[in-house]
């Protein structure tokens, strides 16, 4: 409202709030008109998650399931790479300990020649 002078400003907020919806004044009364501030800026969008390598976990799942052949997975193995994803970029220690359990067995296994 700073770009307003006081007087102006006032009439502005009114004149905002006589052309909402009753139901929608009622909310704002409820609040309190006075801390309701038509003019703010708007909120910064919610920060996109991104992993160590600047990539988002749609762009990981993607980049992945586009190194496999489509016949290759179902929609099951998909819905697990991207619960994978989602969990590892969100540093959830429920993924991350499957992701070690994941590379650990699969060096068990190269080591016994079983790859």
């Amino acid at each position: 409202m700073s770009e307003f002078s006081p007087e102006d400003a006032k009439k502005r907020k009114q004149a905002v709030f006589d052309s909402m919806s009753p139901r929608r004044q009622k909310h704002i009364l409820k609040k309190g008109y006075d801390l309701w501030d038509p003019f703010e800026e708007p909120k910064d969008p919610i920060d996109i998650r991104r992993d160590p390598t600047k990539r988002t976990t749609q762009m990981l799942v993607r980049e992945f399931l586009q190194s496999r052949d489509s016949e290759e997975y179902s929609n099951s193995y998909g819905r697990g790479v991207l619960d994978l994803a989602l969990g590892l970029v969100n540093n959830d220690d429920y993924f991350q300990g499957m992701f070690e359990f994941s590379c650990w067995y699969r060096e068990l296994l190269d080591k016994e020649g079983q790859t």
